[in-house]
């Protein structure tokens, strides 16, 4: 049977390549040691049990022809893909169409992991894989971004284990969730990866255990509320404030605690501690922060994006997650914490993080260090015709999204998908602190529908935001709960809308940072710049002289383009292999801090 050719089409008229068919591409290292078990920690901080096994480390990798002919045999570091640097395969590792990956290694179990119900973990899979422990089946996933779980109680055994992950990845071939990645990878696409790209873990628990724990927040009240249920029997929640404990109180399915809790902000990132224990002998561990978004007026009668009930400026970057050597995999928890930081150093307080879903760890840090964030839905479909989601937009021709041939979206079981994966997006990731808004559908990628997703997240979780169409393809006043533009190569401005304003893209500055470029002979940026000096003068005229001033005509929030540069995309504030900070931190305070000072005293 033929092969679908791929569905993605970039947006660079730039020949397309695959960077393995050059020696113009660069193998480009970061700075941070991977170690012999990459990401050792604890991969989830929000739901934390004493008796778990990191599986990361050194797989056997077999990769199988479509009739399941052994192709290639080796080893690899997982959680890292075979694709990247850091998975320890040679230079041009590739998963054709129909071609499988079979992932094996053999564990040890003691007791410990024995003790009732014993779940195995996996952080992301690209795309689809069947998952078998001691050669018995256990189940199966698709989806290449979201968690999944499945129960081993029945095939672990002490001692001795083997599992097997048999992957196959045509998301770039079909109409799956894809993200950024490409078969004809340039300008805006990426080199595409596939298998195991974050932690495998397994947990132990008894089998009348804590589940579904759910935590919202309400500033205005300061309270919290727990919902979560164990078969039925009694769970007793502690909250602790460093070492003391504050509150406490016991529950079958739902608990409110009230306190004078001090509310989470950028400003003050605090965190309460929460220990809940089982009269059946579950402990788990999380932690939470107290903090509200909304929308309102202000007193000049401007609507206002509210953080804890009172107007908040959203200034961030836009957050690919991509690194030059681990790809979609960030090299270690210090890399990635290290970044968050940084970008907090240079002033900003919002990430927008771009088609992508991090490990929870990520999200960990933006909690405790105070990092606010914007994130996207996965994206999926058809081809993407170039005049319908670029160059009709700049003209100002929005079109409705029920059109689904127009959106490449007439494949009804492939729409069903992308609602199941974003529901899971949204059920993985609701006890996150630092998450202010959702973004369903960007530039018209796969969008359809966007009024009714609205609904349905909102109902999923009606405690955020929602940017329903971040670029274009605005479906109306009434239709979604923001205006969302996306800004290049026209002058910023603010249009009159009831519904809050946001630049949820604007800028991509370029600049070529010799020695650290993943293509030599190839870029892509918005407008370039030689050396720093021309790049950080036209930085200032673009935030303190045109941008500045919308505030105070209703601009809610910015989203300038971007933390990174990706392959050849060379317009972020530091290099690929984050070698170089193109810009530097204090410059880059300066103007943040001039920025929200606007935003503070409009």
């Amino acid at each position: 049977m033929e092969q679908k050719k791929s569905k993605i089409q970039r947006l660079s008229t730039q020949k397309k390549r695959d960077p393995r068919d050059s020696a113009s591409f660069a193998r480009l290292k970061t700075p941070y040691d991977v170690g012999r078990i990459p990401h050792r920690e604890h991969p989830h901080p929000q739901r934390m049990r004493k008796d778990w096994l990191c599986l990361n480390g050194e797989w056997e990798l077999t990769k199988q022809s479509p009739e399941g002919k052994a192709l290639f045999s080796g080893k690899i570091l997982v959680p890292f893909s075979p694709e990247t640097i850091n998975g320890g395969l040679e230079a041009g590792f590739r998963l054709e169409a129909g071609e499988r990956l079979l992932y094996r290694r053999s564990f040890t179990v003691d007791k410990r992991l024995l003790r009732g119900v014993t779940h195995l973990h996996f952080g992301a899979v690209d795309s689809e894989c069947e998952v078998s422990v001691n050669g018995v089946p256990v189940g199966t996933h698709r989806g290449d971004f979201t968690a999944f779980t499945l129960d081993v109680s029945a095939v672990l055994r002490e001692g001795e284990n083997e599992i097997c992950v048999l992957c196959r990845d045509e998301a770039t071939r079909n109409e799956d969730p894809f993200g950024k990645q490409s078969d004809l990878r340039g300008g805006i696409w990426y080199t595409p990866q596939s298998g195991i790209w974050q932690t495998v873990w397994l947990e132990s628990m008894p089998r009348e255990h804590i589940r579904n724990l759910l935590i919202t927040t309400d500033a205005e009240k300061k309270t919290v509320t727990l919902k979560a249920d164990c078969f039925g029997r009694a769970v007793t929640a502690r909250v602790l404030d460093g070492e003391r404990e504050i509150l406490s109180g016991s529950f079958t399915s739902e608990l409110t605690l009230a306190y004078d809790f001090a509310l989470w902000s950028p400003d003050n990132p605090k965190l309460y501690d929460l220990v809940l224990t089982s009269e059946t002998g579950d402990e788990l561990r999380s932690y939470f922060g107290v903090r509200s978004f909304s929308k309102g007026y202000d007193e000049h009668g401007k609507m206002r994006l509210l953080l804890n009930g009172k107007p908040f400026f959203f200034n961030g970057l836009l957050d690919q997650g991509y690194w030059s050597d681990g790809m979609l995999t960030y090299p270690s928890d210090k890399a990635a914490e290290e970044e968050i930081r940084l970008l907090r150093e240079m002033g900003f307080n919002t990430l927008r993080k771009h088609i992508k879903l991090e490990p929870m760890r990520w999200y960990y840090h933006c909690d405790r260090l105070g990092m606010l964030v914007w994130q996207d839905f996965v994206n999926g479909g058809g081809s993407y015709k170039f005049t319908h989601i670029a160059a009709f937009p700049f003209l100002g021709i929005q079109h409705r999204d029920s059109d689904y041939r127009y959106f490449a979206r007439e494949d009804a079981d492939a729409r069903a998908h992308f609602i199941k994966t974003a529901e899971e997006t949204v059920r993985q990731l609701q006890n996150c602190v630092c998450i202010a808004l959702w973004v369903p559908f960007n530039e018209g990628w796969g969008q359809f529908d966007s009024a009714e997703m609205t609904e349905r997240v909102r109902a999923w979780d009606p405690t955020r935001l929602i940017d329903s169409v971040s670029g274009w393809h605005d479906q109306g006043v009434g239709k979604t709960e923001m205006r969302s533009l996306h800004t290049y190569y026209t002058p910023l401005t603010v249009p009159k809308d009831p519904r809050p304003v946001v630049l949820s893209e604007f800028g991509g500055y370029s600049m070529k940072v010799e020695g650290h470029v993943f293509d030599r002979e190839n870029a892509f940026g918005y407008k370039v710049f030689p050396n720093q000096e021309r790049l950080c003068d036209a930085l200032e005229k673009l935030y303190l002289k045109k941008l500045l001033p919308l505030i105070r005509k209703g601009l809610c929030g910015c989203i300038y383009t971007q933390v990174s540069d990706v392959e050849e995309e060379i317009n972020g504030l530091v290099t690929y292999d984050r070698q170089v900070i193109k810009v530097p931190v204090a410059f880059m305070r300066r103007i943040n801090d001039r920025l929200l000072e606007e935003a503070n005293n409009r």
